[in-house]
């Protein structure tokens, strides 16, 4: 079974996104990116900010992820980098490459497809 874990932009998970409901959305229809678990068992076992710009944090958190779900036995097999990041943080080259290089996990750019095209259109 896949452990989804997914790494978003603490200032848009804090201010903008309710709840960051549009990446549950999409992996509970299996859509955007999540298109890959179609026919795959897989669940979320946790969202998490990066920190804060620039990230300086994001390992420290990781590593808050590990500790706070050890005692229920659980650990992420894939992490999954929001479009707050992968689409708009000028740091997201830097969180993603400090991701990859601690996590020991496979990481993929992208959650739900639902960023809208035209605002006042």
């Amino acid at each position: 079974m896949e452990k989804i874990l997914i790494v978003g932009c603490k200032n848009t998970m804090d201010d903008v996104c309710i709840g960051c409901s549009r990446c549950l959305v999409a992996f509970n229809r299996r859509q955007g990116i999540f298109e890959i678990y179609e026919d795959t068992d897989a669940e979320i076992v946790g969202m998490v900010g990066c920190g804060g710009c620039p990230a300086p944090a994001i390992v420290t958190r990781l590593m808050q992820v590990k500790l706070w779900n050890a005692p229920m036995n659980e650990k992420p097999t894939v992490i999954h980098i929001a479009p707050c990041i992968a689409e708009q943080c000028p740091y997201k080259e830097e969180i993603i490459k400090k991701i990859i290089a601690k996590a020991g996990i496979r990481v993929i750019e992208g959650t739900h497809p639902y960023v809208p095209q035209d605002i006042f259109a």
